[in-house]
């Protein structure tokens, strides 16, 4: 076991049975002309946390941690995005995007497009896998729990966008699945006012899991 410095306090991982869960790095939410720049969110610290991504993904499979990407898509017929009566339907931006927006039909989320692919500066690398996922979290009509489990993984370190959307239901939904969720604070970025992310900060270190910085992650993986 490795014990790792994070809030509310230190946590003991064993980081054989440990994951960096890498949640909708894609250009949809982290690049200009992406779904979220698109309908005008601030997107000016992606970059920062791309570049901090690169430092964990070397360091994970240099230390032979398991790295799984999570992409938020849609098949090109929209049959896994939801109807008028789904929620989903009425609230995700992509689908409100594509509908107010007709030229962007068909380009935005769908599988194998653009705003689909993950950012460059963080392609998976052979035998890392892509879990596709229609809806907020990473365990909704997903194998994403199936898989965990088959490779005995308890630990997850959740980097990605958005803080506060998929990446806080992700992690929401892997402490119900008794998973060990530790955020990332400086390698996820928010959606919304700055007390979006700070409210998913408070509820990870007081209710879900725990908050870490990537220094203190890096530091574990060296040492393993």
């Amino acid at each position: 076991m490795t014990t790792l410095n994070a809030q509310p306090e230190n946590i003991d991982i064993d980081l054989k049975r440990s994951a960096i869960i890498v949640v909708d790095m894609q250009n949809a939410f982290a690049k200009p002309g992406g779904m979220l720049d698109l309908t005008g969110a601030d997107i000016s610290a992606a970059a920062s946390i791309i570049q901090v991504n690169q430092k964990l993904l070397i360091a994970a499979r240099h230390a032979d941690v398991e790295v799984i990407y999570l992409a938020m898509t849609y098949k090109a017929d929209l049959s896994d995005a939801g109807g008028p009566t789904s929620p989903n339907y009425h609230k995700e931006l992509g689908m409100k995007l594509m509908r107010e927006q007709p030229e962007y039909a068909g380009k935005v989320l769908i599988d194998g497009s653009w705003d689909w692919q993950i950012v460059d500066e963080l392609k998976p690398q052979a035998g890392e896998i892509i879990i596709r996922k229609p809806r907020y979290s990473g365990f909704v009509s997903t194998n994403l729990d199936n898989y965990l489990r088959s490779k005995d993984i308890r630990y997850l370190f959740l980097t990605g966008i958005a803080t506060n959307v998929c990446v806080e239901s992700t992690g929401r939904d892997a402490f119900f699945a008794e998973y060990w969720p530790i955020l990332i604070e400086d390698a996820v970025n928010h959606t919304g006012p700055d007390f979006c992310g700070e409210a998913t900060r408070w509820n990870f270190e007081n209710i879900f899991g725990w908050v870490t910085e990537s220094e203190s992650v890096l530091t574990a993986l060296e040492q393993k």
